[in-house]
């Protein structure tokens, strides 16, 4: 933030004066909570009647040492799964794949094949728990993987719980674990939503992102704006195919990010919820209620972390976690405090995760229903944060939607500039980093790290190539084949003909070969 006290704006350049008074605010949006627009909460009591969802993210490595991560999550009172997964699974690659070399189990968990997803979840009964998995471009087939790991257990899938990420058009402008290009890729987003609105109607297909937006160098309008615009294109795919709004909406939810600007975070999440009512019930004429709902977890910001006395980050997370809770978010990541240099110890998750519970349980802040409003600073922000959303929608629906916006690079080169910006004020101390530009020690004690056994990559394939070896390859062939002939009709939803895959032994890394071979792969336009 500038030094000039006559210029002091906030991480979205929304200008702030000395201090506020009602005639600051217009209060056009006010409404009780648990009615429209929602400004104050989806829900009537919110905290007061349970708690948010303590989900935090974990898998890495081996399936095995997930399912032991997990276990003693559960164990110390987490009450959600979020899964995480290496590189090669998130870009369609088998374990075995020679480009998958040096990455196996490195920024999570392998999953190649249904034994492994089986021993990632054994003796975890998948319908006592709900699943967030971090997923996109292979989003389809692990959740026909999950589903059939359940079904294994004896559980339907009208029974199972959970999230899969898969929200394809921010890979494109903000993360780049995209495989296919976006046509086809929304495609089989449309027929999972569409499938999980028959089959799987607890679980949430999608978890439209905004966490990558703003760890990509966005600020907090242009997160939600992004956000917001790649959910109109989502449910413009559905509605394309004849749903209505209001058989899938209701399934829909969203993923943010949490940054260290407290007050403005706070009003983001009010913000947010204001937005998105208003586009589902007067763009999209929704009846139901529940359609109008923006649900959402929350992510401390990664990109908040420092290297450099690590132990600070503790209080970052602590300071962001609490933004979210008061902004009231449905679920919960709190951010482990060595993740700037490596996977998080059990030490460190535990650390976070107790960080959670003593917020819902010690500090009194679930005893009322959206605390901070009424201040006129939360109000005034939350107010500018709409107008500023409500401008780059009108813009980017101008230019044809996301989908046309991403084909242009508009929302690259706004993210763009923006990190840029956010750059040059850290190089040049004009915004502090504490640890890194101010208050800095001359000798860093770097904490414990977990280390990432080498042999796990080796025993991960070898396993791979045992399994491959061992199954039925007639019947692998024979349901390759007729995924394939699936793939080319346009008119055919793709889920049933994914299950039967997994279900026969197919590996994630055949089903994307297949998929290529029809769809093709994007190769993203460069600009300089």
């Amino acid at each position: 933030m500038s030094e000039d006290k006559n210029s002091i704006k906030t991480d979205s350049n929304i200008p702030v004066k000395k201090y506020y008074t009602s005639s600051d605010i217009r209060n056009e949006n006010e409404s009780d909570p648990g009615t429209y627009p929602y400004l104050r909460g989806i829900y009537p009591t919110m905290y007061r009647e349970r708690h948010w969802t303590m989900r935090q993210y974990s898998g890495f490595g081996s399936a095995e040492e997930t399912n032991n991560r997990f276990k003693f999550l559960l164990g110390h009172g987490q009450t959600g799964l979020s899964l995480a997964f290496d590189l090669p699974t998130q870009t369609g690659r088998d374990s075995d794949n020679p480009q998958s070399e040096g990455e196996v189990g490195r920024t999570g968990v392998a999953i190649s094949s249904i034994d492994d997803m089986l021993t990632c979840f054994k003796d975890i009964p998948l319908d006592k728990v709900s699943t967030s998995m971090t997923i996109n471009s292979t989003a389809a087939t692990l959740l026909s993987l999950y589903i059939t790991v359940a079904g294994s257990q004896g559980v339907l899938p009208s029974q199972i719980r959970g999230t899969t990420q898969n929200d394809i058009l921010k890979e494109y402008h903000s993360r780049n674990t995209y495989i296919y290009p976006p046509r086809p890729s929304l495609r089989l987003i449309g027929d999972m939503i569409q499938y999980c609105s028959t089959d799987v109607p607890q679980f949430y297909p999608i978890s439209i992102s905004g966490y990558h937006i703003r760890e990509a160098g966005s600020n907090a309008i242009q997160e939600l704006a992004f956000t917001f615009a790649d959910a109109i294109e989502y449910i413009n795919t559905c509605m394309d195919r004849g749903l209505d709004i209001d058989n899938f909406a209701p399934r829909l939810s969203f993923f943010f990010c949490c940054t260290m600007e407290f007050l403005e975070e706070v009003a983001k999440f009010r913000a947010a919820r204001v937005i998105y009512s208003k586009i589902i019930k007067e763009r999209y004429h929704a009846k139901d209620p529940k359609s109008s709902h923006l649900r959402f977890h929350v992510q401390t910001s990664g990109e908040s972390l420092t290297a450099q006395q690590a132990d600070n980050n503790i209080i970052r997370v602590t300071t962001e976690a609490l933004a979210a809770v008061l902004g009231g978010c449905q679920s919960l990541h709190t951010n482990s405090r060595d993740e700037a240099l490596a996977l998080p110890t059990e030490e460190s998750v535990k650390i976070a995760l107790r960080t959670q519970q003593v917020l819902a349980y010690e500090t009194g802040v679930t005893k009322t229903v959206d605390p901070l409003a009424g201040s006129y600073y939360i109000e005034y922000l939350t107010e500018q944060i709409i107008e500023g959303v409500n401008s780059y929608l009108d813009r980017i629906d101008k230019m044809g939607g996301a989908l046309a916006a991403i084909e242009r690079n508009f929302f690259q080169e706004e993210i763009r500039k923006n990190a840029y910006s956010l750059k040059k004020e850290i190089d040049s101390n004009k915004r502090t980093i504490v640890g890194v530009n101010k208050f800095t020690d001359q000798q860093d004690i770097e904490p414990k790290l977990a280390r990432v056994d080498p042999q796990l990559e080796i025993k991960q394939v070898n396993r791979l190539k045992e399994f491959k070896k061992s199954r039925d390859n007639v019947k692998v062939q024979h349901q390759i084949s007729s995924l394939l002939s699936a793939a080319e009709k346009q008119d055919v939803n793709l889920m049933p003909f994914l299950i039967s895959c997994v279900k026969n032994k197919v590996t994630l890394g055949e089903i994307n070969t297949t998929f290529k071979e029809i769809f093709g792969t994007y190769v993203p336009k460069i600009s300089f």
